[in-house]
């Protein structure tokens, strides 16, 4: 078994993780929706994440409480500054991480899935190697292997 202190931080982290998951989410497509030039409205909301109207409003007022969006009336939502830095730091962790599954081979439809759920149990250390992997050419290392082709690789992970 592995040392109680690591172990009991393994889990505390994942607790962490499950607790902002769902905020993220909801606060990176807020963010969507307006880069989109379109008002996020609380029916778009529920559409894209498929929950119900009563449940999105419920998360309106606790993201609101938290400082990550402001409501006008009738005139949807809006991410605050905390909002914007959440939505830019979730969306970051998902490209690295849909970015390695796509080099390891990975649909780009499942990598997209997959990384939806993932970007939100990733620490930063495993994010670096992550992107270390993938600016060394993990992809083509992989095609390579895959393919048996004698040729070395030229990058080290």
């Amino acid at each position: 078994m592995p040392d109680p202190d690591i172990q009991s931080e393994g889990f505390r982290q994942a607790r962490e993780a499950r607790r902002t998951a769902l905020v993220e989410d909801y606060v990176e497509l807020i963010d969507d929706l307006l880069a989109e030039g379109r008002e996020a409205r609380q029916v778009d909301i529920a559409c894209r994440l498929g929950v119900s109207q009563p449940t999105v409003a419920k998360m309106l007022r606790r993201l609101t409480g938290d400082g990550l969006v402001t409501r006008r009336p009738y005139r949807g939502i809006f991410l605050t500054e905390s909002g914007q830095k959440m939505a830019e730091d979730s969306r970051a962790r998902h490209r690295v991480v849909e970015a390695f599954l796509r080099a390891l081979g990975i649909s780009a439809d499942t990598a997209r899935i997959d990384a939806e759920g993932m970007e939100h149990y990733v620490g930063a250390e495993t994010l670096a190697a992550f992107q270390r992997a993938i600016d060394a050419g993990l992809a083509g290392f992989l095609h390579r292997t895959a393919s048996r082709d004698p040729t070395p690789p030229t990058g080290t992970l």
